[in-house]
Parts: structure tokens; C-alpha cells; sequence
């Protein structure tokens, strides 16, 4: 995945290829091809390719190589909302992080940050990055594999690039909003999803009923009634999966930007649909809904909003 940049969007360093970012300026009247809207093209100025998705995937593995030696082990487990509900953190959630917030300020330092565990930087830039360290701590102190790094690249606003990576099992879910691209043991493909003509033939997950409050886990379970199945938790993993054709309908509340903003370009490349149960585009986080097919996510919308 390709995009256009400022020449200072990124460190003097990077344009050197700094460890395998990958970026190389061009003439300004080349003709690129990227997944990104075309009001994003700038006029009258210099412009550079930057290929970002190499970037990402640096930042994947120096975070996998993180994450690894604490999992499945004896850890410090930290409460961030001591006497409300069990919010963990560990040393694994923080490292991880730490390191790819100085993998991107050593980069791209113009562009913007924000994190699940150090906060915002710079959130107003035109390029910002999306971090969760680990998505599903819960799965992650319990020693279950499902779990995953998330990472996605904003340009003003809007997510042009998500990765999900599982360092455990190595596997990397990634997409550009165009197309939608799996890599791990079994090889290398392209994700799609599969085609699902009515939520009565659906397979429904969410993370756990119990992490919404009462008025909508009840009208979850209106569409839990209808699915023909519906499975609990997975986390970042359901989006994954159904990117992957594995299921149909993701329904989840209470999500924050770092929860989802990489998961929008892997389903929408992968030919799904994500939204808020309103409608409105899924990025700021909340409640959500996700399908593989639009006529689902029709149905189960008609449902949320009765």
C-alpha cells in the first residue's frame, strides 16, 4: 500500500532507506495507484510514495518480537479502572507500544499517535497511527492465543491501512479499504468474505454480552435470537475471521478508536461492511456492527435501531 505525502511527513533519515522503510521520492507528475480517495491528492506541490505497509509491517514484527517472551508467563497484572470493572494491562501491553511509537517518531516524526496505554500525540496531523498493543489482554494473561496487535494509519481522519497481527501463531491480517490480504503458516491470500443472504443463516459473534450495559445487551439479543449461531469472544480475531468468510455479523458496544480503526480497511478490503449502529462510520469507536454481506447488515441494523 502506497500514499501520497509531504516531503515533511517523514524523518530525513527514512528517504535513506532507514532499516526497510521503503521510501523513495518521485517526480510530481507520476501517476500513482493507491486505495485512498482521490480528494487526498494534494494539487501544485511535490509529492513522495511512501510505502507504508513495509513500515507496518516493521513495526509488526519489532512488536511481536516484544510481546513474546511474556506470553504464557508469570506476569504483573495491572487494573487501569481499580474498583469498576477488570481493565488489564500488563508490561507487555506498555513495551509494546513504547516500541512502535519510537519506530514511528524516528520515521514519520510530523506524523500523529494515539495509543491505548501513552495517550495522543499530535492527533490533528493529516497522517496519525492507531495503536493497540494487544488487543484482548483478557485471552493474553489467560494464555489463549486470541489475541492480536493492532495497527492502523489515519490520513485526515479517515483509516487507509489496518493490520491485525497474531505473533503467536504468525499470522498477519491486513488491508488498504481495496483489497484485504492474509499471511501466515498456510501461505499468502486474498480475504473475502462469504456471501449470507439472511441473519436466520447467519453466525453471530461478539466478545461477551456482558460488556455491555443492560439496554444494549438486550437488544443484542433480539439478533441473537434470530442468528443461527452465536458464538463469544475473539475480539479483534471475529473481524478477522469474517474478513476471512469464517463468519457474518460482528455486533459490539463500547469500543474505543484503538479497538477498531485497524480492522476498517481489512473488512471493507475484504468486501465487508462496517459501521456504528447508527450508521455513521466506525472509526471514533462505540457500537458497532460488522458483516460480510450487506443485506445482514441491513437486517440486523433494522433490529438495533427498533
Amino acid at each position: 500500500m502506497r500514499l501520497i505525502a509531504d516531503d515533511s511527513d517523514y524523518g530525513p533519515g527514512v528517504t535513506r532507506h532507514n532499516k526497510g522503510a521503503r521510501v523513495r521520492p518521485l517526480p510530481s507528475k507520476m501517476t500513482v495507484r493507491f486505495h485512498v480517495p482521490p480528494a487526498m491528492l494534494a494539487k501544485d506541490r511535490s509529492v513522495t510514495v511512501i510505502d507504508f505497509a513495509a513500515f507496518i509491517g516493521r513495526l509488526a514484527t519489532s512488536s511481536g518480537d516484544t510481546i513474546l517472551p511474556f506470553f504464557r508467563t508469570s506476569l504483573t497484572i495491572d487494573n487501569k479502572q481499580p474498583g469498576r470493572d477488570f481493565d488489564p494491562v500488563t508490561e507487555a501491553d506498555r513495551a509494546a507500544e513504547a516500541v512502535m511509537r519510537r519506530l514511528i517518531k524516528a520515521s514519520f516524526p510530523q506524523h500523529g499517535i494515539i495509543g491505548e496505554e501513552f495517550g495522543n500525540e499530535r492527533e490533528d496531523a493529516d497522517y496519525v497511527w492507531v495503536l493497540d498493543p494487544i488487543d484482548g489482554t483478557k485471552s493474553f494473561i489467560a494464555g489463549f492465543p486470541v489475541w492480536g496487535t493492532l495497527i492502523a494509519l489515519l490520513h485526515k481522519g479517515a483509516p487507509v491501512f489496518g493490520m491485525m497481527h497474531q505473533p503467536f501463531i504468525g499470522e498477519r491480517f491486513s488491508g488498504d479499504n481495496g483489497s484485504a490480504t492474509y499471511k501466515g503458516p498456510s501461505g499468502e491470500r486474498k480475504l473475502g468474505v462469504r456471501r449470507c443472504a439472511a441473519i436466520k443463516d447467519a453466525t453471530l459473534f461478539t466478545t461477551s454480552p456482558l460488556l455491555m450495559n443492560d439496554g444494549d445487551r438486550g437488544i443484542f439479543e433480539k439478533v441473537q435470537a434470530e442468528a443461527r449461531l452465536t458464538r463469544y469472544g475473539g475480539d479483534c480475531y471475529s473481524y478477522c475471521m469474517l474478513a476471512a468468510g469464517q463468519l457474518d455479523l460482528v455486533i459490539e458496544t463500547e469500543l474505543k478508536p484503538y479497538d477498531v480503526a485497524a480492522l476498517i480497511p481489512i473488512i471493507t478490503g475484504a468486501g465487508g461492511i462496517i459501521t456504528t449502529w447508527d450508521g455513521k462510520p466506525a472509526q471514533n469507536g462505540g457500537r458497532i456492527v460488522a458483516a460480510g454481506d450487506k443485506r445482514v447488515h441491513e437486517a440486523a441494523m433494522k433490529i438495533l435501531n427498533a
